[in-house]
């Protein structure tokens, strides 16, 4: 048996629980681990609240939250390649097992081995933020010299674009909370309050001739006051908000395979998408974890450290 935090049904944070469960089985194409760490993300919330039913896996309730981790593999099911029992392994659990546990299943194909060098925190943030920003800045493909905007900058997702993205020679502008300026200037953001008044206005002092290409991470209205800074709007990406096609723009097409993940880890180990992490939370803390990304009330990386 091993202690997870899940929720017994859809939701607010009212329905959260602690409860104990038998290690999962690993199914085929998936791998059993011992959770060392589990990234936080806003998605989490989102399939406790019901609002991504598609994603759940149909697992009965109690379900475990969480869609990343990082561990060792402690057994495999049937048809995994590539990943041996004791490997030390980073991440998604995209059938709905969760990773606020101390065991939990990773579907194989979407995980892979962490590299010598790397931790196991660092490596449990890439599944998420890593390979989304790693997606959105493949799609737009600007050259060096060109001019970013990430809209909504200071969560773990837009550090990592607005990191990667300097890492790649872009002059980058990101919009945020005031809360979030000084970890967003750290990585060398221009930055813009959303509160300061007009952001498109700042937005056209520091870029006059408008932007190169937007990565959106915020969308609905906030989406729409800055995408008409693009000078092109097939530049305008956008993670979270399908509605960005009636824009111009296009929705990130997100890759989760294994070469995607190992890809990620290379650039963690050239320092070219280290994350933020803002808060190491114990699995006990877990609450507090979430409700910090729930309310928005950090920037970077939040993780849960499990082992």
């Amino acid at each position: 048996m091993g202690q997870a935090w899940g929720f017994g049904r859809h939701g607010g944070p009212e329905v959260q629980e602690f409860f104990d469960r038998p290690d999962p089985v690993p199914g085929r194409g998936e791998v059993l681990i011992r959770v060392d760490v589990a990234g936080v993300n806003p998605l989490d919330h989102m399939l406790r609240s019901g609002l991504v039913p598609g994603l759940d896996g149909g697992r009965p309730f109690p379900r475990v939250l969480g869609m990343e981790a990082a561990g060792t593999v402690l057994a495999r099911g049937e048809d995994v390649d590539g990943l041996e029992l004791g490997d030390a392994v980073f991440g998604f659990a995209l059938t709905g097992g969760g990773t606020y546990a101390e065991t939990t299943v990773l579907s194989a194909p979407n995980t892979a081995r962490i590299p010598a060098g790397l931790s196991a925190t660092v490596a449990a943030t890439l599944p998420v933020a890593g390979t989304t920003a790693v997606d959105a800045l493949d799609q737009l493909g600007l050259p060096a010299g060109a001019t970013l905007l990430v809209n909504g900058v200071g969560g773990g997702v837009g550090l990592a674009v607005a990191r990667l993205a300097a890492g790649r020679g872009l002059r980058v502008i990101g919009t945020g909370s005031s809360a979030k300026r000084e970890h967003a200037e750290t990585v060398g953001v221009q930055f813009i309050d959303y509160a300061a008044g007009d952001v498109a206005a700042a937005a056209r002092e520091l870029a006059a001739g408008g932007v190169d290409g937007i990565a959106d991470l915020v969308g609905g209205a906030s989406l729409r006051t800055v995408a008409a800074l693009a000078r092109d709007p097939r530049n305008v990406v956008a993670v979270g908000d399908a509605s960005v096609s009636e824009l111009g723009g296009r929705f990130v097409e997100r890759r989760l395979d294994r070469e995607n993940l190992e890809r990620s880890a290379r650039l963690a180990l050239d320092g070219l998408l280290a994350p933020v992490i803002t808060a190491v939370h114990p699995l006990a803390d877990a609450p507090a974890a979430l409700a910090t990304v729930e309310h928005g009330h950090t920037s970077g990386k939040v993780v849960i450290k499990v082992a």
